[in-house]
């Protein structure tokens, strides 16, 4: 019953912006070129309706090439941009459906996971719409992120109690906090301490759950590549040693500078991986 293996989820984590990113121009690239030539198209349209007689010896045949070699340029980019849309909607939906049936496989491993809690399985990237006009963005931390008001001192409270030994409690106040602020500047941290609370009570598919969201929502965090490595650490407690081999060998893959790539090779050395 291997339909998916975590090879395939890890791809698609990162493939939707990166399919537009393998070509010559991105999405935004392109739709910014697109603004620029629809304003010298209006530009040189101006300068012939404001032409106020023949300008003689085809003056005006240089303008009306450059128009239509404009216009030319125009529907080559809008052609890419939709074609670049379309692969990019089709990976992320693909990845979002391998991701759901991996988190219903971990839940099925937990004895007293409800399945029905799952829920729906947020679509990988998020929303990609490019605006014109982006929102002041609200306070944020060091690294950048956005952080409520209370973010901080709730994150510092589950933290805590991890510290404490209290692993229990505080498994149950990092998952609380993913859930009051999803996608928050600390959500890719909490999950990870998260799986490290449940992992530290031998909860594998709990903590696995955890690493998986956690590598999912920021596969460029920091934090990344423990999650990915963990993530391989904790299939393999669950005895899925080939998912577990093969996500183990992507972190060295995708973060070949990272400290993390010690322990991936350690574990893979445990598990006697091909």
């Amino acid at each position: 019953m291997r339909r998916i293996l975590v090879a395939a989820v890890i791809f698609a984590l990162t493939t939707p912006m990166a399919v537009g990113q393998t070509r010559d121009e991105t999405l935004a690239d392109i739709r910014q070129e697109l603004s620029v030539l629809w304003v010298e198209i209006q530009r040189l349209r101006t300068e012939l309706s404001t032409t106020g007689g023949p300008s003689g010896s085809g003056g005006s045949g240089g303008t009306l090439e450059r128009v239509d070699a404009i216009e030319r340029e125009l529907r080559r980019l809008t052609n890419a941009t939709e074609e670049l849309q379309i692969r990019v909607d089709r990976v992320a939906s693909d990845g979002t459906r391998q991701i759901a049936d991996l988190e219903f496989r971990l839940c099925e491993l937990e004895p007293n996971c409800d399945l029905s809690s799952l829920g729906d399985t947020p679509t990988l990237g998020g929303d990609m719409a490019i605006v014109s006009t982006p929102a002041l963005p609200p306070a944020t931390t060091a690294s950048g992120g956005s952080l409520a008001a209370n973010e901080q001192s709730d994150f510092d409270r589950a933290m805590a109690a991890y510290e404490s030994g209290e692993y229990a409690t505080a498994a149950t106040a990092f998952e609380a906090y993913t859930e009051t602020y999803p996608g928050g500047a600390l959500s890719a941290e909490a999950h990870y301490w998260r799986g490290e609370a449940e992992a530290a009570q031998g909860a594998w598919s709990r903590a696995a759950r955890a690493y998986l969201a956690s590598f999912s929502g920021a596969p460029d965090a920091p934090r990344a590549p423990a999650s990915l490595t963990r993530l391989g650490t904790s299939l393999g407690e669950l005895g899925q040693t080939e998912e577990a081999c093969i996500t183990l060998a992507e972190v060295e893959l995708r973060y070949p500078g990272s400290l993390a790539v010690q322990d991936a090779r350690a574990a893979i050395a445990r598990l006697g991986c091909n």
